[in-house]
């Protein structure tokens, strides 16, 4: 008896993996021997300046693009089995791409192509503080920057995806649904692996466990990150001014933070995830500030 033998390849960690990739555009190298692999759980950022070659790697991940090289995700090639492949991916666009369907559509065709069920996305975007159901006759150019992003968000996150791949996915999220946008990581941890990039390190170094840097179409640093956050922790924060301050009240206020009848006593919490973040918006009042505290708790 002969037995058949599937014309796929097993699916096997890494979750990742690229092995010596080029992509060359005309005359310019903009991936220059890339190699690179991640285990499945693992959560790591890819950081570098504009131009430095984050974004082409991501699409030829996707597979967008024809290279040289080899790109493995669960052992399949996007570009030799791209639907088998994006079935397994979750994607949040650094922009919001100009889809001309609705709402509605959006999510019923991407729940189709990745076999989830719409209502798991509408319930996920509902966490963020999105409605999505109820605007699911709004034509998706039509939302404002922050509700797209949720929206998207909400599609990726929406199903069990194996592989995250994530290009600067908070930036357009206020302070709340950062949060959320968190604690909804958290909950994949040891299950999804994680690609999270972004300029600024500050942005997602406490999102990660390890750091890769790109600059020119290369991998000039690969590394731990020493000072890892919990996805699901909090922190509770403090602060004293010297003297009411409109635009101090104002910055806080859209952190959600309470100040006391004078003003000058203020209380809140941040994401641990979003402690830097925070703190860079402390900094630029920091001769104002007469005390500050902050105490890190686990939800």
């Amino acid at each position: 008896m002969t037995l058949l033998q599937s014309t796929e390849p097993a699916l096997t960690a890494p979750a990742l993996q690229f092995s010596r990739v080029v992509k060359i555009f005309r005359r310019a190298r903009v991936l220059d021997g890339v190699d690179l692999m991640i285990a499945a759980g693992e959560r790591v950022a890819l950081i570098g300046s504009n131009g430095a070659g984050k974004t082409t790697l991501i699409r030829c991940l996707l597979g967008e693009y024809v290279h040289a090289g080899q790109i493995l995700v669960h052992g399949l090639s996007p570009r030799q089995h791209r639907a088998a492949v994006l079935t397994r991916i979750g994607f949040v666009p650094q922009l919001p791409p100009p889809l001309k369907m609705s709402v509605g559509q959006l999510v019923r065709f991407a729940a189709a192509l990745c076999d989830a069920v719409p209502e798991d996305i509408y319930a996920v975007a509902g966490r963020l503080g999105l409605d999505a159901a109820s605007l699911a006759a709004r034509p998706f150019t039509q939302l404002s920057g922050g509700m797209k992003q949720k929206l998207l968000i909400a599609i990726a996150l929406g199903r069990r995806a194996d592989l995250l791949i994530l290009d600067e996915p908070a930036a357009n999220l206020d302070p709340e649904a950062r949060k959320t946008f968190f604690e909804l990581l958290s909950e994949r941890l040891g299950q999804t692996a994680m690609l999270i990039s972004s300029h600024r390190l500050d942005e997602v170094s406490a999102l990660v466990g390890r750091v890769v840097e790109m600059d020119m179409g290369r991998i000039v640093l690969d590394d731990v990150v020493a000072d890892a956050v919990a996805l699901n922790s909090i922190v509770d924060c403090r602060v004293r001014i010297k003297r009411a301050e409109a635009a101090f009240a104002a910055a806080l206020s859209a952190w959600n933070f309470s100040g006391d009848a004078s003003q000058l006593n203020w209380t809140g919490e941040v994401s641990g995830a979003d402690r830097l973040r925070f703190l860079g918006v402390i900094a630029r009042y920091t001769a104002l500030i007469d005390d500050f505290s902050l105490t890190e708790r686990k939800t």
